[in-house]
């Protein structure tokens, strides 16, 4: 069983940053492809970053370039740092893991997080 508690979100002033992490409890974090997503009011659930086991990582188009995701196999943890946060990217963040190299489908995803809420105001 793999247990992933987010934290780091909150609320933030458009062209701020905020910096979220996920620790992740349960196997072999190592060997898990991890990835980010968020769930805004009246969207579906989206990907927004993907971390492999290689450190390969992969972004949404709105992400890219805005967004880092990285991982630490010592404390088990896969961050996500934004930096010029838009309205746009206020959502609940979500981890997820472990999924299929690559993959930005959440249905390749077995285990989440949480959520952390995340509010850009312009």
């Amino acid at each position: 069983q793999v247990k992933l508690v987010e934290s780091g979100g909150g609320r933030v002033q458009a062209g701020g940053s905020l910096r979220l992490s996920c620790a992740a409890s349960g196997g072999t974090f190592s060997r898990y492809n991890m990835g980010w997503f968020r769930h805004a009011p009246g969207n579906e659930r989206s990907f927004v970053a993907g971390i492999t086991t290689g450190r390969s990582t992969y972004y949404e188009d709105s992400a890219e370039g805005r967004f880092t995701i990285s991982r630490d196999n010592v404390k088990n943890t896969v961050t996500l740092q934004m930096n010029n946060l838009k309205p746009e990217d206020t959502a609940v963040y979500f981890c997820a893991g472990p999924g299929l190299a690559g993959s930005t489908s959440a249905a390749s995803f077995p285990y989440w997080g949480q959520g952390t809420q995340v509010t850009v105001s312009s």
